[in-house]
């Protein structure tokens, strides 16, 4: 089974069994990660944005424009930006890294 490896805000990484067909945001739930995905996965806000270590970020799909546009809302933007709820994982994805940043941003709370 793939594993993924959380690194939370403190810099402390954790790494948990990653069933393949589940997004990042769904495996972060499962392991109370805090990840919030006010969506619920639905590609309408950035606060399942995940920072994607260099050496994963080539290797995952290309993001959608959805994505890309709710990116640009995402508090924190890096260039290895992702949204946890559209990474699947898969055993391609095995050992995947990712760092959860420092704030988010809901603007479906405002």
């Amino acid at each position: 089974m793939p594993k993924i490896t959380f690194i939370d805000k403190d810099g402390e990484a954790q790494t948990y069994d990653a069933p393949e067909g589940l997004s990042v945001l769904e495996v972060a739930h499962r392991h109370s990660i805090d990840l919030e995905g006010a969506c619920e996965g639905s590609l309408a806000c950035s606060t399942c944005h995940v920072v994607v270590d260099p050496d994963w970020y080539e290797k995952l799909p290309e993001a959608s424009e959805d994505e890309e546009d709710m990116l640009d809302l995402a508090f924190g933007l890096t260039k290895t930006s992702r949204l946890g709820c559209q990474i699947i994982m898969t055993d391609d994805l095995d050992g995947l890294v990712v760092r959860l940043p420092s704030g988010t941003r809901n603007v479906m709370s405002d």
